[in-house]
């Protein structure tokens, strides 16, 4: 029952975050040939990468990929794989990309049964932060299906999990840096146990 919930529920995210601008108008179909010229060797057909520590972008929001790029080609957040592909994205072809990628589907995640209980304490924190520490609740940005508030808060659901805890340990740390320094604020007050049990949630929410 509890597992089904986990997997069935809605559920909750967090890693990336603070508005951005809202994406112009963009060509999906430009994206989707510049995706496959460009992008699928790391970030896998469709946006679903193969490997753990890529992210995937399947779903994510239009607008968040396109500022994350910008982010990366102006040296505003420090990604070296990601140096040499962003180089000759115009702000086109970022919005072109977001939009391809915002219209593809996230391939399901599973919870394994060693992993339930970390996932139920994750459940717990996203959905309702923490008071004592002064930890908020991820829901109100994510929303209850992980998929984040659209043109405003990043896609967590169904990322992969070593991504997920990458990102929130690099938040804790301030080795990458929010807009407006949310992610940083709320990654602080995390313990690494509350990294590890949100990051397991955040990973199968559907």
């Amino acid at each position: 029952m509890l597992k089904r919930s986990l997997i069935t529920a809605p559920l909750l995210t967090l890693l990336f975050f603070a508005p951005w601008g809202a994406a112009t108008a963009a060509d999906a179909a430009a994206g989707e040939q510049l995706a496959g010229q460009v992008c699928v060797a790391c970030h896998g057909p469709g946006g679903n990468s193969m490997v753990p520590t890529f992210p995937n972008l399947a779903g994510q929001a239009g607008g968040y990929i396109a500022d994350q790029l910008a982010m990366m080609k102006a040296g505003e957040r420090n990604v070296p794989e990601m140096v040499g592909f962003v180089a000759n994205l115009s702000p086109d072809d970022m919005a072109n990309l977001g939009a391809y990628y915002a219209l593809q589907s996230a391939n399901p995640a599973a919870i394994p049964e060693s992993d339930v209980e970390s996932a139920e304490r994750g459940e717990r924190l996203y959905r309702g932060g923490d008071q004592a520490m002064g930890i908020a609740a991820c829901v109100s940005c994510h929303l209850p299906d992980g998929k984040g508030i659209p043109e405003a808060y990043p896609r967590v659901a169904n990322q992969h999990l070593d991504y997920l805890k990458k990102q929130l340990l690099a938040y804790k740390s301030g080795e990458r840096v929010s807009r407006g320094r949310i992610m940083n604020d709320v990654a602080f007050l995390l313990s690494l146990q509350q990294i590890d049990d949100l990051a397991t949630y955040m990973h199968a929410l559907k």
